[in-house]
């Protein structure tokens, strides 16, 4: 393979992501969480950690609070999380999540884990071990965010639909 570009290897690097969590959330869907997002699990994980209210998820989500409210929202409907009146302020509603939502988060940590160990097979351990290394190394301490999944739409064919508008305009 000859050296990629730095665009082509932004290319590799969100298809390479894409391939991963489009396997993921196809699998999850046959396993009964059939409209679960990537960032419904990131924000699953970070109530989880204890952002328990639309203020607080938004800061660890680095999104606007309106925007985690309807993340919040979304999971609520969806069973992943609820709801509790706090019984030292009856107007606070910390967001629990739910067993549902422990289950999903339980179940795609494991099928991450599977398509890990099959890209391993492919290359081998060592040499995964050392793109995961150095991908860190490049990366530093930036820490993905609601931002970076945000680029990519819940529905999963907003991105064709927003390519042939752009393709057909003047």
């Amino acid at each position: 393979m000859d050296r990629p570009s730095g665009a082509q290897l932004a290319q590799l690097l969100l298809v390479g992501f894409h391939s991963m969590a489009d396997e993921v959330i196809a699998e999850l869907a046959n396993r009964g969480h059939a409209d679960v997002r990537p960032l419904h699990e990131f924000a699953l994980r970070a109530i989880d950690a204890g952002a328990d209210t639309a203020s607080e998820l938004g800061r660890r989500l680095s999104v606007s609070k309106q925007a985690a409210a309807k993340t919040i929202a979304a999971l609520e409907q969806l069973g992943y999380v609820d709801k509790e009146t706090d019984p030292h302020d009856a107007r606070r509603k910390p967001v629990r999540v739910t067993p549902r939502g422990r289950d999903m988060m339980a179940i795609g940590e494991t099928l991450f884990d599977q398509v890990r160990d099959r890209w391993a097979g492919l290359i081998g351990d060592r040499q995964l071990d050392a793109l995961a290394a150095h991908l860190t190394r490049i990366t530093g301490s930036r820490h993905m965010s609601a931002d970076d999944l945000a680029r990519f739409p819940a529905d999963p064919d907003e991105n064709n639909r927003t390519a042939t508008k752009t393709r057909h305009q003047p």
